[in-house]
């Protein structure tokens, strides 16, 4: 078993940055491949980011790239998404998730993750 905690959402403006966290316990955090998850209001969970084990490997979605930046301390048990140049449609609840093993291809379903953190909250104003 594997708990999630993420933190660090808010109300910034648009433009502005926001780094959220995301700590793990329970199994060795080092064997989880790690991602990032979005839901806004009427709409599905959507593919953020993800990171392989040892953190070698980052996979962004699109509307993210050159914006977000995944990366994990295998030490702390934690992962962080630094978001910067955030706009209003970066609006959702973030979810973090955890996979046992190595995603190659699987990585942007929701399906294809074992753990889920609780969530939180992003808005980005205009």
């Amino acid at each position: 078993q594997v708990q999630l905690v993420e933190s660090g959402g808010g109300l910034v403006q648009a433009g502005g940055s926001l780094r959220l966290a995301c700590a793990a316990s329970g199994r060795p955090f080092s064997s989880y491949a790690m991602g990032w998850f979005r839901q806004a209001p009427g709409k599905e969970r959507e593919f953020v980011a993800h990171i392989r084990l040892n953190g070698a490997l980052t996979n962004y979605a699109n509307f993210v790239k050159g914006r977000f930046t995944l990366s994990r301390d295998n030490a702390k048990n934690t992962v962080y998404l630094q978001m910067n140049s955030l706009k209003p449609e970066d609006t959702a609840v973030y979810y973090c998730s955890a996979a046992a093993g190595t995603l190659v291809r699987t990585f942007t379903s929701p399906g294809a993750y074992d753990y889920w953190g609780q969530g939180t909250q992003v808005t980005v104003a205009s």
